[in-house]
């Protein structure tokens, strides 16, 4: 199998990856663990009362997952720095 039909078919294996949670979802709207979480704690301790707060509450869930996506990228970015920095700490000791 070529090089470029090996790419393709990773491609298109990666958009059906993408893709098939939507699809089976069906529409609904893709909730997060902290919700999950309050549902579970006021099932079992409905008198239950948080001992803490946030310190700031974005305005809007939009901005809420800007920040969101730009703590993922700096995380992300960081350690792809990482390991890129000690791939070539390790190629060019090799090439010593």
């Amino acid at each position: 199998m070529k090089s470029t039909n090996k790419k393709l078919a990773i491609i298109l294996l990666i958009i059906a990856i993408v893709i098939a949670p939507m699809m089976l979802k069906k529409g609904a709207e893709f909730g997060g663990a902290d919700g999950e979480a309050e549902v579970a704690i006021t099932e079992i301790n409905p008198d239950y009362e948080p001992w803490f707060s946030s310190i700031w509450e974005p305005p809007s869930g939009e901005i809420e997952s800007l920040l969101f996506s730009l703590q993922a990228a700096i995380g992300a970015g960081t350690i792809f720095y990482v390991l890129g920095y000690l791939k070539g700490r390790n190629k060019s000791a090799a090439n010593r």
